[in-house]
């Protein structure tokens, strides 16, 4: 692992910052592939409207390029993860409006996981924790994970990913992944409008959909209407596209919808990275 916490090479922030204090930031995270960050341009995009719906200074795409390039190269694929804050701003909830922002530039390995993830599917369970319902907060992937990580701690190694509902019953994402269903040839997506994290794969997902013709649906979806679909699948900007073998005890088959948005999405980030 490799951190740069404001361009210097540290292990740790402030405890006075308010990412810390306060959750008061955002992320996102990466795919590098021998040195060529995926969809790069899209995360900085995130990040910059992420702070702008949040009322926090953006550092600017040059300077996040730069600490990227400061992280030095790595060969093979490994995880980069970029965090931005509020920075320190003292004690209490209001910010300070011209505060410095915190920025943390983090690579990791990639995780080894296992090949038949993609070939053969995973397995998913439905979370009992429930999502709450705040549209300011909608699609920013926000620094506060807590529903996440209580979903997240419903099961140990059984399952690979859990979904997740709002509180009013409507399914909305997985704990670290969008959620996909391929029914009667449209691709059908939940809406993510009033929370949930609007994932980069999601869009990208989205967009090879209708470039290859296929009609495209974001609604809002009950869990008992994934025991009709006929495909299912996860994204996320680290996994890409896992296909979903089984739902608790729904059994899925690995279909062709599936392997061809993956495959035209992964071609289409090969073709973007090349501009690194």
């Amino acid at each position: 692992m490799r951190v740069l916490v404001n361009g210097v090479a540290s292990q740790g922030v402030d405890v006075r910052d308010r990412g810390f204090q306060y959750g008061d930031g955002i992320f996102t995270t990466l795919r590098s592939v021998d040195g060529q960050p995926r969809l790069l341009a899209w995360h900085l995009s995130r990040l910059a409207d992420g702070c702008a719906r949040l009322g926090m200074r953006y550092p600017g795409g040059g300077l996040l390029s730069a600490d990227l390039r400061a992280l030095g190269d790595a060969s093979g694929e490994n995880v980069i993860k970029i965090q931005l804050t509020r920075g320190i701003g003292g004690r209490g909830y209001r910010p300070l409006t011209e505060g410095e922002p915190t920025r943390v530039v983090s690579r990791y390995p990639f995780p080894a996981f296992p090949k038949a993830y993609y070939h053969s599917g995973v397995s998913l369970t439905h979370c009992r924790t429930p999502l709450g319902i705040n549209a300011a907060l909608a699609g920013i992937k926000h620094t506060n994970r807590l529903e996440q990580v209580l979903g997240r701690a419903e099961w140990a190694d059984e399952y690979q990913e859990g979904l997740m509902c709002d509180t009013e019953g409507f399914v909305v994402e997985g704990t670290m992944s969008n959620v996909f269903m391929v029914k009667s040839g449209t691709l059908e997506t939940p809406l993510i409008d009033r929370c949930g994290v609007n994932g980069l794969m999601r869009r990208l997902i989205l967009e090879v959909a209708q470039a290859s013709g296929m009609a495209v649906r974001e609604r809002r979806i009950r869990p008992n209407e994934l025991a009709s679909a006929d495909e299912l699948f996860l994204t996320n900007c680290v996994i890409g596209v896992w296909p979903v073998a089984r739902l608790d005890s729904k059994t899925y088959g690995i279909g062709e919808t599936t392997r061809m948005l993956s495959a035209r999405a992964d071609e289409w980030q090969r073709q973007e990275a090349r501009s690194w």
